[in-house]
């Protein structure tokens, strides 16, 4: 039986008569934990596991990927598609290298420069012992030597899979090395991060950290690419009818969360009393049962500076 795979994230509102986490035939989530998503595509002749969740829930998913393997008679991951460097996306990343040694890691050239660095793998291993903390009882260290890419993608990399591939669309805003994957002929696009987050009926959640234009820019990038199917990030597959509109949806968020920062600055508020009435305004109890505050705090300290350094304040 698999690991809190389908478990309802309560942070989430579920479409009435919609099951989120009914994946398209040949996808398998193999999410073992909360705050992060592992999914497994299955071709005719390799696999690709799409992000790897979290570190501290590594050996449920590494579990619950050798049980969906073995349904398909295989035996390994061939591919590891990277999104984004952040740990609650490839923190189990070393863990599943160790299982599959030989599987190819595909992403950004920003994803092999940040992994090669060593300020940033300990900001992941600080966040990743967060969660750890958060959701567990557990004291284990948390591994992040070993994060590798193997396989530089970009705007139309093709990743061949046998009967299916993924096209490539570099997807800026969120961090500098997100990307986008389009599985095909089944066209299904697994959202980047970067062009927002699907909380549930009329809420996307918008997570801009480097910057606002290249977020504008990815969704219409993807807008234009069309496809039948999204998965959003956390969030799981969207319904159909949701589809032609989830873009204008995160334009529309992200314009809201530009206009809540710029008019705190306009009534003079300091760095330190925007990020305050920030936290006022999109912090809540229940999203520590999937995001531990301090991701929050470190992710809404890169939105505000971002925003405010776009669209600085004219002078007259």
């Amino acid at each position: 039986m698999y690991k809190n795979m389908n478990e309802n994230h309560q942070l989430f509102q579920d479409f009435p008569g919609f099951d989120r986490f009914d994946y398209p035939e040949g996808t398998y989530r193999v999410t073992a934990g909360m705050g992060g998503e592992a999914i497994l595509v299955i071709g005719s002749r390799y696999t690709a596991l799409y992000d790897t969740g979290m570190a501290y829930c590594a050996e449920g998913t590494i579990s619950n990927i050798k049980t969906v393997l073995h349904r398909h008679q295989r035996t390994r991951v061939d591919y590891i598609l990277v999104s984004h460097t952040h740990y609650d996306h490839i923190g189990a990343l070393p863990y599943v290298l160790k299982e599959w040694p030989d599987a190819i890691v595909c992403g950004a050239a920003k994803a092999m420069m940040v992994f090669k660095s060593e300020g940033a793998r300990k900001l992941m291993r600080y966040l990743g012992e967060e969660a750890r903390n958060s959701f567990t009882g557990s004291r284990k260290p948390i591994e992040t030597e070993g994060m590798r890419v193997d396989r530089i993608v970009t705007d139309g990399s093709r990743i061949n899979l046998g009967d299916k591939y993924f096209n490539v669309i570099v997807t800026k805003g969120h961090t500098d090395c997100s990307l986008t994957f389009v599985l095909e002929p089944d066209s299904i696009m697994f959202a980047s991060e970067s062009t927002g987050l699907l909380r549930g009926p009329g809420v996307i959640h918008t997570s801009i950290l480097k910057s606002y234009r290249d977020a504008i820019q990815s969704a219409r990038k993807c807008k234009n690419y069309g496809v039948q199917k999204i998965i959003s990030p956390h969030f799981g597959c969207i319904p159909y009818d949701i589809v032609p509109q989830y873009f204008d949806m995160f334009h529309e968020s992200a314009e809201r969360g530009r206009d809540f920062v710029l008019s705190l600055r306009d009534q003079g508020l300091d760095f330190d009393g925007i990020m305050k009435a920030y936290e006022a305004e999109y912090w809540f109890e229940e999203r520590s049962k999937f995001h531990p505050k301090a991701a929050f705090l470190e992710n809404a300290k890169h939105e505000v500076s971002c925003i405010l350094r776009e669209f600085p304040e004219e002078k007259n």
